[in-house]
């Protein structure tokens, strides 16, 4: 279980592992997909592809 922010109703929530949809364990990080409780796929990612998305968006 873990919190996230959803960019479709922006609303901080828990996140269940029966929401869940797909989990990727790769060189660069995990990538967890999930369905928020109003209903939009979102996306989780931890470690170097994490890292890099902050990145660019702050360039930006």
């Amino acid at each position: 279980m873990f919190d996230h922010v959803c960019t479709a109703c922006s609303k901080r929530q828990l996140i269940f592992p029966s929401q869940v949809i797909a989990v990727t364990n790769g060189a660069s990080g995990i990538h967890v997909a999930f369905t928020c409780w109003c209903g939009a796929t979102q996306e989780l990612r931890t470690g170097k592809a994490a890292s890099e998305e902050r990145r660019v968006a702050l360039a930006a």
